[in-house]
């Protein structure tokens, strides 16, 4: 079973991070980076979407992150 997620934040590195530490967790790149300007918080967001292999069923109430 393949599962995704859109990691989202500010453009800090904060980011960086929470990409880096999915990775470190078995998470894959899936795709290119978005960028977007956030009209109303004014600032910058960047978002990646990443998947991982489980090995087991898909439930809509598992929390992906902790996958």
């Amino acid at each position: 079973m393949k599962i995704y997620r859109l990691l989202t934040e500010d453009d800090t590195s904060a980011f960086c991070h929470k990409v880096s530490d999915a990775l470190s967790k078995g998470w894959e790149l899936y795709g290119d980076p978005t960028y977007a300007y956030d009209h109303a918080n004014g600032v910058m967001r960047c978002g990646q979407a990443v998947t991982k292999d489980i090995d087991k069923p898909y439930s809509s109430d598992m929390k992906l992150g902790a996958q």
